[in-house]
């Protein structure tokens, strides 16, 4: 080999150890400038990627000077030692392959450059990392215990941290602080920094970065836990009055809305709820309903307890007849309420007054003091009743004692009803007076036909029972009874006008005047036609011509007549309407019976069915005119019956009659006959008998035949 080819091959191999620390130097390079960058940069920036561009500039930027540093890294001292050592031919060689080498690595250095930087596209909008994995881990653990572990949609216990008048700021243990607004506490008038309080999560991090918190909801969800624990366990609860609605309040409670009854708000009647509204009181839930999700509260419960062992003592001391000092707290239409001091009773309407009253307004006053007296009490039942009318002297113990049956008195009705009125002649004093006493008319009326409430009226005391205070009044003894000369004013026979007043099936009530009454009975309406009720005559209400027909003094009551008024035409009918007379008549009503027929002047009479048939099989109608025969007439019964059918058939039982007569002849001839050959028997011979058995036979036969 040649000294040529043998320098040739050093230079390749010198190339060679050249270009690999090059290469290294060229990466290390590169790791150095990502590691910088990373170093840079903050935890949420954007990762910033170097440009192939800037790559290059780098490592010709980084090549020239580390191979010059390596250069100049030997010392003179050095140096001139290996030129000194070395022979100038050696040197010359040494030289030609420094320049050879230095060639080489500049050769390299832009063989590099040529070749573009490889682009990292996984790194390409990922966090650069700048922890080991390791490092990573662990600082994610010490970070983890520092917080607590939140899961969403979860009740959790916060801190209160800070107040404003708009939010409120709560730690939960979490990255970031929450905020609720402060309306969701107005419930609290009390809170303050540090308070607990519950936390409902909906969200960890919003859009904007921002934990979503609700102190409400959180309340809600534990608000039915804790209410039906204060209701088993009967516990003292806060709640706020939110509004005004019909018949009580609305209040907050744990965030849910209960009822709160007028009735429940103090032992008082309230009668302005709207001093109440915004205000924070003290409850006892007393009524859940589960289905409907309705809460009641009350208010008057807490008081109540209190005053219960109030309420026994005062009841323990109380006795019939003992006169306390109340307050009247309530007025009803049936009486007042009192407040004796820690216990309630009743004055009822009735022992308010002597006098009758209509409303307890009339003499109490809402929260007016007055003295009661106690009437009764139940201790089991605890209720207790008053009386203040007791409290005064009763009227009919100051009534004037010259008053006896048969005075005249004045008073004022206070009181009205169907069977009478009530007048007060003095405060306190009253009598009745019956409806029968108020006129001397018969007719069952009721008072309010007479007088009416406030009237003033005059009256006779009828009864007095002092003992009993009872008075019965009368009224119409102020008049003369029209029945003390009812026979020299209406004697028997004479004629009256009258006023219908009433119908019976059996006749008509009429008024000849007041207090006098009679009855028409319904047979005395009409000589001529039938009436089957009075309504088919008369009106109530119109006049009727009568005549005296008896006076009953003893029952007053007086038998009247119309018909009376005239003569009884039944005479004149009697001559007229003969049996087998023939009138022509006219059909006004026709039924299953028969037919009313209109006669001449003005009577009626009545055909039977079977005697309406005409002579070619058909019946007369109604409305139809036709002859009729008289067949039977009743002056007595005023009835006349009548046939169109015996105009042309004659009557069954004269034939009958006919038959009969010629049957009963026929019967005599025959016995007459039997009663010869009888006689004749005894002479004969037995040759005989069969002639005379069969003469026998044949009078028979025609005695039967006669028969039918």
């Amino acid at each position: 080999m040649s000294e040529l080819e043998k320098k040739a091959t050093k230079t390749k191999a010198k190339k060679e150890v050249a270009k690999k620390p090059t290469k290294e130097k060229a990466a290390s390079a590169a790791k150095a400038k990502k590691e910088k960058v990373a170093e840079t940069e903050e935890v949420k920036a954007e990762v910033a990627v170097e440009t192939p561009k800037k790559a290059k500039e780098k490592v010709k930027a980084e090549t020239p000077k580390k191979a010059k540093e390596k250069v100049k890294a030997e010392t003179p001292k050095e140096t001139k030692k290996k030129v000194k050592a070395e022979t100038p031919k050696e040197t010359e060689e040494k030289k030609a392959e420094e320049d050879v080498a230095f060639t080489a690595q500049e050769e390299e250095v832009k063989a590099e450059e040529s070749i573009p930087v490889e682009f990292d596209w996984d790194s390409l909008e990922k966090k650069q990392d700048n922890y080991s994995s390791e490092e990573r881990s662990k600082l994610e653990d010490l970070y983890s215990s520092s917080l607590s572990s939140i899961v969403e949609h979860e009740v959790i216990e916060g801190t209160v941290v800070g107040i404003s008048n708009r939010e409120v700021v709560i730690n939960i243990g979490y990255k970031s602080d929450g905020i609720i607004p402060f309306n969701e506490f107005r419930y609290n008038p009390d809170l303050k920094v540090s308070d607990k309080v519950d936390i409902y999560v909906e969200n960890q991090e919003d859009s904007n970065g921002q934990m979503i918190l609700s102190h409400k909801k959180a309340r809600i969800l534990k608000s039915w836990d804790r209410i039906n624990e204060a209701h088993d366990k009967e516990e003292v609860i806060n709640g706020y009055v939110k509004c005004r609605t019909k018949g009580g309040l609305i209040v907050d409670v744990f965030g849910i809305e209960a009822f709160l009854p007028g009735s429940q708000i103090d032992v008082k009647p309230i009668r302005d709820y709207d001093i109440y509204v915004d205000k924070t009181m003290e409850f006892k839930v007393v009524k859940i309903n589960h289905e409907y999700k309705n809460v009641v509260v009350s208010h008057k419960a807490l008081i109540e307890d209190e005053l219960e062992q109030q309420r026994s003592e005062i009841i323990a001391k109380l006795e019939k007849g003992q006169v306390l000092e109340g307050i009247a707290k309530n007025i009803t239409t049936y009486g007042v309420f009192i407040d004796l001091g820690g216990v309630d009773g009743l004055i009822h309407i009735t022992d308010l007054s002597w006098g009758r009253i209509k409303h307890p307004e009339e003499v109490v006053e809402l929260d007016q003091k007055l003295k009661v007296v106690i009437l009764d009490f139940d201790e089991n039942k605890k209720r207790i009743a008053l009386g203040l009318k007791q409290l005064t002297p009763h009227p009919w113990d100051s009534l004037d004692t010259n008053l006896k049956i048969g005075d005249k008195v004045k008073g004022k009705v206070v009181v009205l009803a169907d069977y009478g009125a009530f007048i007060e002649i003095a405060p306190g004093v009253e009598g009745l007076t019956h409806v029968s006493e108020m006129s001397w008319s018969q007719h069952l009326r009721t008072a309010q036909d007479f007088l009416s409430v406030g009237d003033e009226v005059e009256a006779v005391i009828l009864t007095l029972d002092r003992e009993e205070r009872r008075m019965s009044l009368g009224m119409k003894q102020l008049t003369p009874d029209p029945w003390s000369a009812i026979r020299e004013k209406y004697q028997v026979n004479s004629k009256h006008k009258a006023t219908v007043r009433n119908f019976t099936n059996f006749g008509i009530f009429v008024e000849i005047e007041e207090g006098v009454d009679g009855l028409i009975h319904i047979s005395d309406l009409s000589w001529s036609k039938k009436i089957k009720h009075p309504a088919e005559f008369t009106k109530i209400g119109e006049e009727i011509e009568v005549v005296v027909l008896d006076i009953d003094e003893e029952n007053r009551r007086l038998s009247l007549g119309h018909k009376q008024l005239e003569e009884n035409p039944w005479d004149v009918f009697e001559t007229v309407f003969t049996v087998d007379s023939v009138h022509e008549g006219t059909v006004i009503n026709l039924h299953d019976k028969g037919a009313l027929v209109s006669l001449p002047y003005g009577v009626e009479g009545f055909a039977p069915m079977r005697h309406l048939k005409k002579e070619d099989g058909t019946n007369i109608k109604a409305d139809e005119k036709s002859e009729f025969k008289v067949i039977e007439f009743s002056k007595d019964n005023k009835k006349i019956i009548l046939s169109h059918t015996r105009l042309f058939e004659e009557d069954p039982k004269t034939v009958k009659a006919k038959t009969a007569v010629k049957a009963d002849s026929e019967n005599k001839k025959s016995k007459r006959a039997i009663k010869k050959v009888n006689e004749k028997v005894e002479k004969t011979t037995f040759g005989d008998l069969d002639v005379l058995a069969n003469l026998k036979n044949e009078i028979e036969k025609e005695e039967k035949a006669g028969n039918n």
